[in-house]
């Protein structure tokens, strides 16, 4: 692969019930690495692109202060989401090895990434989403030049989120997920605050950056998906990126997972079955 691609998640307590089904479907991108900043002791097995960084919530505070210049106090980690897009800004140090950064989350069951995110997509684009309407918290990746990331700080509300206690929905639409979704312009969509995806839409109008958004991913509760050895297929025929459990966590009805996850599994609508 041309392109190094490393993907930024922030997670501190306990560790979620779905963590290995994630980690396992890390192991099946080995080009792909995750650099996991916890302040959690992590006891099962680790893929080798599987990096952990130990640091706690306030050293992740003095950190961000240090480098924005203004005091940064995040006293829940939920809140963390705000401060996605500015990872490449404030992990730089971690990055310094990669083409390309990106921020995620754990409840992510991973399809074959550079299926889809291919050398040509990352040598043509800035910026790639995985949706076509809106930026995603889940899944954003940036070109790791100092344009890309510091573009959060094109915002006019940037200083204010990021000194607030309050979440925002920074790092994708400030909660105004419908008004994207019926393909409103950006400017017409009135929010609390300016988010990344009213950034990105306008800086990709300006021809300031090149972005790509395409729809590669489920994250609604149909079913219908099967994982097999890093690949995932939707209603048998479509190959996605990424299944997003953002329900399915929440209504699974049997959270007990084998010590040894087989190589294969099918996701229904409220269970796994091996």
């Amino acid at each position: 692969m041309k392109f190094k691609i490393a993907i930024i998640i922030c997670w501190y307590g306990e560790l979620p019930w779905y963590f290995s089904l994630f980690v396992q479907s890390v192991k099946f991108n080995p080009t792909v690495d995750i650099l996991f900043v916890t302040d959690t002791k992590i006891d099962l097995y680790i893929p080798d692109n599987f990096k952990v960084i130990n640091l706690s919530l306030s050293e992740f505070n003095i950190k961000a202060s240090e480098k924005f210049g203004f005091s940064v106090d995040v006293q829940n980690p939920y809140k963390l989401c705000d401060f996605k897009p500015s990872y490449g800004y404030i992990f730089d140090d971690l990055l310094k090895d990669y083409d390309y950064w990106g921020h995620g989350d754990c409840d992510v069951i991973f399809g074959d990434i550079r299926c889809f995110i291919t050398d040509h997509i990352l040598g043509s684009y800035d910026l790639i989403s995985v949706r076509h309407d809106f930026l995603t918290g889940y899944f954003t990746l940036f070109r790791n030049v100092p344009k890309l990331n510091t573009l959060f700080t094109l915002s006019k509300d940037y200083r204010f989120v990021y000194q607030s206690q309050q979440h925002f929905c920074f790092d994708e639409t400030n909660f105004e997920f419908v008004l994207f979704t019926e393909n409103i312009h950006f400017s017409k969509i009135r929010s609390e605050v300016e988010s990344m995806t009213h950034v990105v839409k306008k800086a990709t109008e300006l021809n300031y950056i090149k972005s790509h958004f395409d729809f590669l991913v489920v994250e609604g509760n149909e079913g219908k998906i099967k994982w097999n050895k890093g690949k995932l297929i939707y209603n048998r025929k479509y190959e996605i990126l990424l299944f997003h459990m953002i329900k399915f966590k929440n209504v699974c009805i049997d959270r007990s997972l084998p010590e040894v996850l087989p190589l294969a599994y099918r996701i229904g609508k409220s269970q796994l079955i091996f």
